[in-house]
């Protein structure tokens, strides 16, 4: 992170003022009166850290500078000269204090005129986004499954596995609950690559995990002749702990907060399997059913892992290109 001070006033006495206020590289300054060129306020722009006599005009140069060259940018503005400037920038913040021109053009305005809860407002950033992405990639894991699956369905003729009550079952102790307890948690993780994209990574092997498994259970099920009730269980027993598994790396790193919201949510689905198993039509299975769905969900662990990095590696690809 690097911090960069935008004055009309004299570059000297902006520079002392930026020391005093312990700005590193504060010394590094220059006159942007001498700055003629786009090329020469695109080096300076880059080797400087205090500028000074800057004209609105250049503000706004300074921003698409800093912007060309792969940063991203935030600008801070009271004044009617940092419109341009603002308007240009990743995130604009303006103080409440500061001219109205200025509030209008930010995203963001400080209504107590106080930078010192810019760390308070970053921190409720990071906790909303990398939530958000967390929780968008739990729900999308399901969507992912049964699109999948209905294809699949319907293209062959056969019967689709689960049942409403299923569904329901999987998607309260793997997704809804699990994703609202992690919504709360503080993330203070850096915000890293984009939103969808992240969200894509982590879900797109969950989801084509739980195709590939339930649908071989489907397939050896019939060649085993387990009936289609032992045959709709097990694929809910597969879904459950593939979705365990998906939950446990999302939440990555561990905390005691998210080991107990892990935990709790894993006994409360065999809880409601074993003693509320009516309610969401899970019944007994046959010794072969048992046999296949342990098979299976030793499968899911290696598959999921490898589907992951198999996804993780096109995505690298796709960037370089």
């Amino acid at each position: 992170m690097e911090i960069k001070v935008i004055s009309g006033d004299n570059p000297l006495t902006v520079s002392e003022v930026a020391r005093q206020a312990g700005i590193k590289n504060a010394e590094k300054y220059i006159d942007a009166s001498s700055l003629k060129t786009d090329e020469a306020i695109e080096s300076a722009v880059l080797s400087y850290t205090v500028f000074g006599r800057v004209t609105p005009e250049q503000k706004r140069q300074f921003v698409r500078a800093l912007k060309k060259s792969g940063r991203t940018v935030a600008m801070t503005g009271d004044g009617v000269n940092d419109v341009l400037a603002l308007k240009s920038a990743d995130c604009s913040v303006a103080m409440a204090s500061g001219s109205e021109a200025a509030a209008q053009a930010s995203q963001l305005v400080l209504l107590e005129s106080d930078f010192s809860k810019m760390p308070d407002v970053v921190m409720e950033g990071r906790k909303v986004v990398n939530n958000l992405e967390r929780s968008g990639s739990l729900f999308l894991v399901k969507n992912i499954f049964s699109i999948i699956m209905a294809a699949v369905t319907i293209f062959f003729g056969i019967t689709y596995p689960l049942k409403p009550a299923h569904i329901s079952l999987i998607s309260l102790f793997t997704i809804g609950l699990p994703g609202f307890c992690l919504s709360q948690i503080p993330n203070r993780e850096l915000i890293k690559g984009k939103f969808m994209a992240n969200i894509l990574l982590k879900a797109l092997p969950a989801g084509l995990t739980d195709a590939v498994i339930v649908g071989a259970m489907i397939v050896f099920g019939n060649i085993f002749s387990v009936s289609q009730e032992d045959i709709s269980t097990a694929s809910t027993i597969l879904l459950g702990v593939v979705g365990m598994m998906i939950l446990f790396r999302i939440s990555k790193p561990m905390s005691m907060v998210k080991w107990g919201i892990w935990v709790a949510s894993g006994l409360l689905m065999i809880i409601s399997m074993v003693f509320f198993g009516g309610f969401f039509s899970v019944s007994g299975m046959s010794v072969r059913c048992i046999l296949l769905c342990i098979n299976f969900s030793i499968i899911a662990e290696p598959m999921l892992r490898y589907l992951t990095m198999f996804v993780e590696y096109v995505s690298r690809l796709g960037t370089k290109d």
